[in-house]
């Protein structure tokens, strides 16, 4: 279940809550009980590794990123 955190605007509390996708726009109190609470904005972080291509190798891409042009 996905987490949304939330920052209450009366007492700058800021709070997670895991629910369900279609409540994350539902009013969500906050620890303290205040109800004027907004949604933050949240960035995903995806673990894992990756790999750079060999130095000198092309960037591909699209025409004229990849040397497709003449």
């Amino acid at each position: 279940m996905p987490r949304y955190e939330y920052r209450c605007r009366s007492c700058t509390t800021t709070f997670e809550l895991s629910r369900p996708m279609s409540e994350s726009a539902s009013p969500a109190p906050c620890p303290e009980g205040h109800a004027d609470t907004v949604k933050l904005l949240s960035t995903v972080s995806v673990a894992g590794t990756a790999s750079a291509p060999p130095a000198g190798a092309g960037g591909g891409g699209g025409c004229c990123g990849g040397g497709c042009c003449g």
